[in-house]
Order: structure tokens, then C-alpha cells, then sequence
């Protein structure tokens, strides 16, 4: 398993904290994130295993499946061993954070959420039916152009406006990775039980609402959260995660909640 990782030079006290990118991206999302939040903790990003340059398994897992390995991680880590770590996570990594927690029991102190695909039940089987019919790669290659073309077009071309156009590039690079095997996480996000487990979170939960394309369906999982702090960031629409788009306000954000 592949991971990003900062930490200050001297001792602290703070929780370390582990952030889950959103799929089919990888932990170089969360570049700058890491190191606007490693001046006071350690942090911890992971490539989901499949994406970015942790192995890929045999075949899709459950989030069940995929929380595992990342425990597997944090076990032979050792993070988790005398402390309680926070953990985060952005659309598709929330599920992966919630289920962390789950699996960490007394070990995860706090969670935060952004960006919740929470989607009603036929919704979520109607996507679960889609990405079984992605197409396998053939010698022409137009399945595959064809989304790298949108992708291009969704990550490059329609970009925050300050953003370097070789920073949306790498980006591009990242989520083109698993090609045809893009949506093997998907499998696991639509057959979640997250109305359940949203109600069975034990932690103090932030949920961060940027006005983008989660922004109803995180406000209404917010609702099943027993102990949860919406906080609204309409000024952040997309790339929230870079210096051009919300990344110091959200690191703020994290950090008056996690301490």
C-alpha cells in the first residue's frame, strides 16, 4: 500500500490523521492538504489499494473489504498504538473513513466528511448496474479513449481557473491510472449499507458542505449523524483541494475541529 506522509520535526500531541481520496483519483489529491495540516500532527494519506501505486486486488472488495487493508496498514504502521487517530474523507473516501472508524473502534477519535455520496436505494442500484457494464478494453481502444476524453474535459479543461494547467494534468494522470477498472470501489460504494452505519457513528463527526455536486447529499446525511457540525463552504465549487481552490480554509476548518 502506497501513502502519503507528513509530520513536524518535533513531538506533538495532536492525533494523527488519515485521509481517504474520493475514486478514481489517488493520495496526491491530497498533496497540499497534507502539508498545511503536518505542521501540528502527522498525517497519513493512503492510496486506496487498486489506484494510485498501492496493488491492486484480485477483484473488486467491499468498503468492509478495502477498511481491511487500510487497518492492515495502520496496524503494521503502528499509528494507532497509544493515541486515538481522526480520520477524513472526500466523496467516495467517506465511506472509506466511516468504515475505518468502524473497524478502529476506541482507536478513531474523530471523523470528518466531505462531499457524502448518500443516494436513495434505487439510485444506488441503477449506478451499481452501469459500472457492471463497463466495457473491458479492446485493440481499437474507444471505450478507453472515450473516457479519458471526458476526463480530460471534466478535470483539465473545465478547471478552477487558477490552476496550473500541468497540476490538473497530473491529475488527470492519477485518475487515468486503473483505466477500464476505474470503478472496481464503486462496487463496494453502492452495495454499503450507509443509511445504517451513518446512524451508528459514535465519533464527533464534520461534515463540509463546498457547493459542488454532493452538496444536498451530504446535508442530508449530515441529519442520520448523531454528534455532527455541518459547516457550509459555498465559495469552494471544485479542485478544493489545491492552493486555488479552498485547500487553507479547509485545513482551518479540520483543525478547529480535530483539536
Amino acid at each position: 500500500m502506497h501513502l502519503l506522509h507528513g509530520a513536524p520535526k518535533k513531538a506533538v500531541s495532536a492525533p494523527p490523521l488519515l485521509l481517504f481520496h474520493q475514486n478514481p483519483s489517488t493520495s496526491e489529491e491530497y498533496r497540499h492538504l497534507v502539508g498545511a495540516m503536518a505542521t501540528d500532527r502527522a498525517v497519513y494519506a493512503f492510496d486506496t489499494p487498486g489506484y494510485g501505486m498501492s496493488d491492486r486486488p484480485p477483484e473488486p472488495l467491499t468498503i468492509s473489504g478495502y477498511a481491511e487493508a487500510f487497518v492492515d496498514a495502520i496496524d503494521a504502521l503502528g499509528i494507532a498504538d497509544g493515541q486515538p487517530v481522526d480520520v477524513f474523507g472526500f466523496h467516495t473516501g467517506t465511506f472509506l473513513a466511516i468504515e475505518v472508524a468502524r473497524l478502529l473502534r476506541l482507536r478513531c477519535g474523530r471523523i470528518a466528511l466531505a462531499g457524502i455520496p448518500f443516494r436513495p436505494a434505487e439510485e444506488r442500484q441503477a449506478r451499481l448496474d452501469q459500472i457492471h457494464a463497463v466495457a473491458l478494453p479492446t485493440d481499437d481502444g474507444d471505450a478507453i479513449f472515450k473516457r479519458l476524453r471526458w476526463l480530460w474535459d471534466f478535470l483539465v479543461a473545465q478547471r478552477t481557473a487558477d490552476l496550473p494547467i500541468e497540476r490538473a494534468a497530473e491529475m488527470f494522470m492519477e485518475r487515468a491510472k486503473p483505466l477500464h477498472r476505474y470503478w472496481w470501489v464503486y462496487d463496494g460504494v453502492w452495495t454499503y449499507p450507509i443509511d445504517h452505519h451513518l446512524t451508528e457513528i459514535a465519533q464527533s463527526t464534520l461534515v463540509l458542505v463546498p457547493d459542488e455536486m454532493l452538496a444536498e447529499q451530504s446535508r442530508a446525511a449530515a441529519t442520520l449523524i448523531p454528534d455532527a457540525k455541518l459547516v457550509e463552504l459555498p465559495q469552494f465549487h471544485r479542485d478544493i483541494f489545491e492552493p486555488e481552490g479552498g485547500c487553507a480554509t479547509i485545513a482551518a476548518a479540520l483543525r478547529a475541529f480535530l483539536i
